[in-house]
């Protein structure tokens, strides 16, 4: 019997895995065929410590450290920007975001395709940072299998409680452990039903991509991530050109998710409404799904029915920025110790809060 089995191999499932394996032995069972197959290999990968829900920023201030110091982090920076009438908004993206204004002369020195007649006000942060998702992804993979093992194609077919612990059915075989994580991302609920754990209410949004040739063949390499005030669009550039997103957040069913051609035209105008130049050819597109609790903060601690069943998800899109503080959270509270990421934030992020 294994002391932690994880289910989901995405960076939740990982992060999860990795603190754990410093503590026991541990399992992460995947149901794809490869890791961070969904959401986690869809991801924006930006740092910003200051975007979130209080707690997402407290994690995300707590995990900085740790992203620098495995050198998954390269400079980016942030900026918002908006067209006349936008200002009321970009003033509250950028209280929120702790981003200074800036004239516009200085966002098209950042942005050189910004239409400087189109941009009424902008606001920049350079503390942002590009994270090496797959970097990040196989360091974890490989704590975890330092004490334990990764099992791919394992969908879970069966959770059973038995005296010592849980019984888990998969396609590749049965495991047993002490302790069951559920980091099944848009799954959670479906996996915590199928544990006898009630559902916590989470809401998978799509969030669809378009990467493109960077218009008039600029090179986009020094630009920033820039964010529409608007919201309807953001860019951010991408070895040679340009992911642009139409920052959409549709309700969907957990599934492979695919991009809404309709949406991402309308992303895509959005965006050509702030620049120069002309989108000419889309190069690739994608979406993944964001998974949210009912109150917008990660879920991480074991369910008040049953401490062996501990819950890692909700992360909402912030997986990646909130990762170290995550798993250290998600690790003390399995073993019952007082978490380094604060009382406060602990609470807001514990699975108790919806009973």
């Amino acid at each position: 019997m294994e002391d932690f089995l994880v289910i989901g191999g995405g960076i939740a499932g990982l992060t999860a895995g990795a603190h754990l394996a410093r503590h026991g032995t541990v399992v992460v069972l995947e149901a794809e065929s490869a890791l961070g197959f969904h959401a986690s290999s869809r991801s924006a990968a930006i740092f910003v410590p200051t975007y979130g829900a209080p707690s997402v920023k407290a994690l995300s201030l707590a995990s900085a450290e740790a992203l620098h110091d495995l050198g998954v982090t390269s400079p980016r920076g942030i900026m918002g920007v908006g067209q006349a009438g936008d200002e009321p908004r970009l003033s509250q993206m950028a209280a929120d975001m702790s981003l200074t204004p800036i004239p516009v002369a200085q966002a098209v020195e950042r942005m050189s395709i910004l239409d400087e007649d189109a941009i009424a006000c902008a606001a920049h942060r350079e503390e942002a940072w590009d994270i090496d998702t797959d970097a990040l992804l196989q360091h974890y993979a490989r704590e975890v299998r330092a004490n334990g093992r990764i099992d791919t194609g394992a969908e879970v077919t069966g959770i059973f409680r038995e005296a010592e612990g849980w019984r888990v059915e998969t396609a590749a075989g049965t495991e047993r452990a002490r302790v069951i994580v559920n980091a099944a991302g848009a799954w959670a609920d479906r996996v915590a039903e199928m544990a006898g754990i009630a559902p916590l209410g989470f809401t998978p949004l799509r969030r669809s991509m378009a990467r493109i040739e960077v218009p008039g063949g600029a090179d986009a390499s020094g630009w920033p991530m820039v964010i529409g005030a608007q919201e309807t669009w953001y860019s951010k550039p991408d070895a040679g050109a340009l992911i642009v997103s139409p920052s959409d957040a549709d309700p969907q069913p957990p599934m492979d998710a695919w991009a809404d051609d309709m949406v991402l035209a309308e992303g895509l105008a959005a965006f050509e409404a702030h620049v120069t130049g002309e989108v000419t050819r889309m190069l690739a597109n994608w979406a993944g799904l964001r998974t949210f609790s009912p109150d917008r903060a990660l879920v991480i601690g074991p369910a008040p029915t049953d401490p062996a069943f501990l819950w890692m998800a909700g992360q909402g899109g912030y997986g990646f920025q909130t990762a170290p503080a995550a798993g250290r959270l998600l690790a003390a509270r399995a073993l019952d110790r007082v978490a380094d990421v604060g009382e406060t934030t602990a609470r807001a992020c514990d699975p108790a809060r919806f009973a």
